[in-house]
């Protein structure tokens, strides 16, 4: 495993993140700590969830379910660099979602109690709250990094701006503000090139990745159909056929460099020098070992000058669309 700091910070993380969104809803619980210990012997040192995450189960069941499995002792929460996220709300209840102070308190000692853990490594926003200050924010923030609960601060989804003005209010405070930002980044979801990623970069945030296969169509999703393995529906087939000749390009490259094109989509992200970790969401062991391989797949210049000529990213704003 190759480990790498969470942006700025002196935290040591893996250069996969093992995303638990499925864990409970998709893959059950005795599956799900077989997927997590599996992640913990292949040198995959940080996962990552959320309080909302759970499905039909629930919000916070799979929080549960990570929390029982690092009940079971073994050091697996000393293994752990721990991420959750707050802000979708967990009832209809008012102050229970968001990011007010008071939410902020709630979440976190919910999230702790499910977790069955006194601390988390990485407590992120999930989402901009747009009604409550910077200093309310920072401040619950800080109170909990006080009291021991959190050690680091991350958000998700922020725009360029969001994370240049929530750096500045941390600064002002003499607080370390974010230190890592998830966002959809794949070959063919490219947007955040354009501000996100320069505005990390500038404050010192790692970039995380999600849905990094983009649902399973940079997995290999047109051979799959061929052979019977997968229908699409929905969004998902609507993106295919938007995205068809493409896909079809890049299938057909990766099977030209002799590897499956899951592991040359991940395999480009781990080459994106703002990218500290690509979250990998598996359903299955199978799934999980076949993320692992990215690992070892090495693409050169003309490699990424090809994937960048099928999936066309951004310059640098202005530079994208002015001079």
């Amino acid at each position: 495993m190759e480990y790498t700091h969470l942006g700025r910070s002196g935290l040591t993380v893996s250069r996969l993140c093992l995303g638990t969104m499925n864990f409970g809803p998709q893959t059950e619980e005795a599956a799900s700590h077989a997927i997590m210990d599996s992640a913990h012997d292949s040198g995959i040192n940080f996962f990552d969830t959320a309080n909302r995450y759970g499905g039909s189960l629930g919000p916070g069941a799979t929080e549960s379910i990570i929390g029982r499995w690092f009940a079971q002792g073994g050091e697996r929460r000393e293994r752990t660099v721990l991420a959750t996220k707050l802000y979708g709300e967990m009832s209809d209840w008012p102050n229970d979602g968001k990011l007010s102070a008071l939410n902020i308190r709630r979440a976190l000692d919910a999230s702790l109690k499910r977790l069955q853990t006194d601390y988390i490594d990485i407590y992120q926003f999930h989402h901009i709250d747009r009604e409550t200050p910077w200093d309310e924010i920072w401040q619950a923030m800080e109170t909990a990094v006080a009291q021991g609960k959190i050690l680091y601060a991350g958000s998700s989804n922020f725009a360029g701006w969001h994370i240049a003005t929530a750096q500045a209010e941390a600064r002002r405070r003499n607080y370390t503000g974010l230190v890592s930002e998830q966002s959809i980044y794949n070959l063919l979801t490219r947007d955040i090139e354009l501000e996100v990623i320069p505005a990390a970069q500038s404050n010192g945030l790692g970039i995380i990745p999600w849905s990094p296969l983009h649902g399973g169509l940079l997995g290999g999703v047109l051979r799959k159909e061929r052979e019977g393995k997968r229908r699409l529906e929905g969004r998902s087939a609507d993106a295919l056929a938007t995205h068809r000749d493409a896909i079809e390009k890049y299938e057909a490259f990766a099977d030209e460099l002799g590897h499956e094109p899951g592991d040359i989509g991940l395999a480009w992200l781990l080459h994106q020098p703002a990218v500290t970790a690509p979250i990998i969401g598996p359903r299955t062991q199978e799934q999980l070992d076949a993320a692992i391989r990215a690992l070892d797949v090495s693409l050169d210049s003309d490699a990424l000058a090809k994937l960048d000529e099928i999936f066309p990213g951004h310059k640098t704003a202005p530079e994208d669309y002015a001079w």
